[in-house]
């Protein structure tokens, strides 16, 4: 049976650095064996279609073709179409009312343990929010993320010593949540 899955590439396509044509992502992922192979925007996510349930040897394996592919490498997370639903439902902020551009979720490649983030005063950076859920992290940055005094402290390499993480706003989220053929709730 297949499953389709969603790939999150971390930090490709920003300022010309780790640069990665999505036409030439959708071919690496056509090439690896995956069907239905389509792509969202030019930073990094792309929707395909296999019969592995691993998604770590699937991230694993886009991770090498990248590499061999560019000459770099990319950090890459593979998640299902339920995985993604369920985060969208889970948002402790009112998605809904909020512009795409004020809320967003990092995707890790693990559990994140609440004691990472002890050291981060909550009160300090108000208006601005973050909440922990499934191996994601969700962010409301009222003024964006460009601007988010938050978003700077939450992505501290000491704070996310040993995992990896990538971000989407709320927009590609419910767009990927569509693409991987599951309705938001």
């Amino acid at each position: 049976m297949e499953i389709t899955y969603a790939a999150l590439l971390r930090g490709i396509n920003v300022s010309g650095h780790k640069r990665v044509p999505m036409a030439e992502l959708r071919a690496l992922l056509t090439e690896l064996g995956h069907r239905d192979v389509r792509t969202h925007l030019n930073s990094g996510n792309a929707v395909f279609s296999s019969e592995s349930t691993d998604q770590d040897e699937l991230a694993a394996g886009l991770e090498r073709a990248i590499e061999n592919h560019f000459g770099f490498s990319v950090p890459c997370l593979v998640r299902d179409g339920r995985y993604l639903r369920a985060v969208a439902e889970a948002c402790p902020f009112p998605a809904a009312e909020l512009a795409g551009k004020q809320l967003h979720v990092t995707y890790f490649s693990g559990p994140v343990d609440p004691e990472r983030y002890a050291a981060i005063d909550p009160e300090a950076y108000l208006p601005e929010e973050f909440r922990l859920g499934d191996r994601a992290l969700y962010l409301y940055a009222p003024d964006g993320l460009g601007r988010s005094k938050l978003a700077e402290v939450l992505n501290r390499p000491a704070v996310n010593r040993g995992i990896t993480g990538t971000s989407r706003n709320w927009n590609t989220v419910v767009k990927l949540v569509e693409m991987t053929g599951v309705s938001a709730g």
